[in-house]
């Protein structure tokens, strides 16, 4: 706790003395930390990246909802507990974020975090208390950082799947859904290997692209039950010591009223303290997830390619100047911007499988840098997928004289003819196509008895398109 003591430093900047278990240390006067924090702030100046304001509006959550939980065990009386909720509730909106200036690259128990919020409440419980509330002995009470961080990633993780990923996921789905229904008896070429091969109608396409999406949305929805369950109430190594044993149940259900998410007790604290199988898990599906999205979006590339010497199937909406140097230039912006979220999130799975190995016995010691990754994959994801729904998917044109040019010279479509001439004088109509230019139906006027009604019903590339033998 600060004394009254004031004091500047050679370039005038104001600080005050504060206090912990190690000794005094000097705080910025206007901070609205405490020792512990300013001690973590001089241990870790290693990178630029702070700990996600999802996260820190997640840990104003469990201390309002601890503080709660603790008044109804008669553990903390109500002023104290009305003072630290109502501080509590003013990181929920956001508010002081500039006051969690520890690095995320800091103890692997994220016990700094746990201490800068703790000390941040103490210190705005003043506004709303003339009692002495306590960092550790009241904001802290039945709480370790060894159960408050791991409950601070599901829970961040689990509003963000709620608000953002999942409405995300159905807007993208839904866009897909309905442009494919506007391109329903649109027949184009199919391509295996960036080869020409046997048609397929651009609604087929578009509906592959969308089961993929539907599947993400399962393999998310699939998780949730473990996402939504909470380390509190383990304590420093999942015994529960100095917590009340209903603390962790009565927490539950604190947070569940505030988050309107069904979060649960963990049936088991050890395995949310020392594993973080379920945040990997979620993270492997998210790096799916990637795929597809790297996947939809190079076949938007592809299909926009040209426009005079690519593939030249559709016309992505045009956003912005492609080219510094060469005027009229516009590139396929949103999807490279799309692969780029993809391969950021495969990053992110890399980092968090490594650091879901590291628990150590009863702890996982690379609480923060999971924290981090995960969160920035939900938000990135998210955002990704809503901005191709919008801008790319939703308004692209179809180039339909290019599709029906290109079908008509593609020397494949002799494949439906196997059944009838065989293989290998299919394949001599199909070279014969292709060397001299001409359709397949001309070459197989050359090559065989099939008369043109014949070859039309048998070539006919819709009817192709919805399998079957023809013959």
């Amino acid at each position: 706790m600060s004394t009254t003591k004031n004091i500047s430093n050679d370039n005038n900047n104001k600080f005050r003395i504060e206090h912990d278990s190690m000794g005094e240390l000097k705080v910025p006067e206007s901070a609205l930390y405490g020792a512990q924090t300013q001690r973590a702030c001089e241990n870790f100046p290693i990178s630029h990246h702070k700990m996600p304001k999802e996260f820190i509006k997640a840990m104003g959550l469990i201390k309002a909802s601890a503080a709660e939980a603790n008044n109804q065990l008669d553990l903390l009386d109500n002023e104290k507990t009305n003072a630290i909720v109502k501080s509590a509730q003013e990181l929920i909106e956001g508010l002081h974020y500039e006051q969690f200036p520890i690095d995320v690259f800091q103890t692997g128990s994220g016990t700094s975090t746990n201490m800068n919020t703790n000390e941040v409440i103490s210190h705005l419980a003043k506004k709303y208390t003339k009692e002495t509330v306590h960092p550790n002995d009241h904001v802290n009470m039945s709480q370790s950082s060894n159960d408050v961080i791991p409950t601070a990633i599901h829970v961040s993780a689990s509003i963000l799947v709620y608000t953002k990923l999942k409405p995300a996921l159905e807007k993208l789905y839904i866009a897909l859904k309905k442009k494919a229904e506007t391109c329903k008896d649109i027949v184009k070429t199919g391509r295996t290997h960036l080869m020409d091969a046997m048609p397929v109608t651009l609604e087929q396409e578009l509906n592959c692209w969308a089961q993929q999406i539907f599947y993400s949305k399962q393999r998310i929805d699939n998780i949730l039950p473990r996402l939504n369950l909470l380390a509190q109430g383990g304590t420093a190594v999942g015994t529960g010591i100095n917590a009340h044993p209903k603390f962790g149940e009565i927490f539950a259900k604190k947070i569940s009223n505030r988050t309107n998410i069904n979060f649960t007790t963990s049936p088991c604290y050890f395995v949310e303290l020392s594993s973080q199988d379920t945040i990997l898990e979620l993270s492997g599906h998210l790096k799916t997830l990637a795929a597809s999205l790297m996947k939809i979006s190079n076949d938007l590339r592809w299909m926009n390619s040209g426009p005079l010497t690519g593939l030249s199937e559709i016309t992505l909406k045009p956003l912005q100047p492609g080219s510094s140097i060469m005027p009229g230039k516009i590139n396929p912006v949103i999807p490279e911007a799309v692969c780029m979220v993809a391969a950021q999130i495969i990053g992110h799975d890399a980092a968090i499988t490594v650091g879901a190995q590291s628990g150590n016995f009863q702890l996982n010691v690379m609480l923060p840098v999971i924290a981090l990754n995960i969160i920035n994959s939900l938000e990135i994801s998210a955002n990704a997928c809503e901005v191709l729904a919008d801008k790319a998917i939703k308004d692209f044109i179809v180039n339909e004289t290019n599709l029906d040019k290109n079908l008509s010279y593609n020397p494949i479509l002799v494949t439906a003819l196997n059944p009838i001439i065989g293989y290998e004088i299919g394949a001599k109509v199909a070279k014969t196509a292709y060397a001299e230019k001409i359709s397949v139906k001309e070459a197989a006027k050359k090559l065989t008895t099939l008369s043109d009604n014949e070859l039309d019903k048998i070539l006919d590339p819709l009817a192709l398109t919805k399998g079957g033998i023809f013959g």
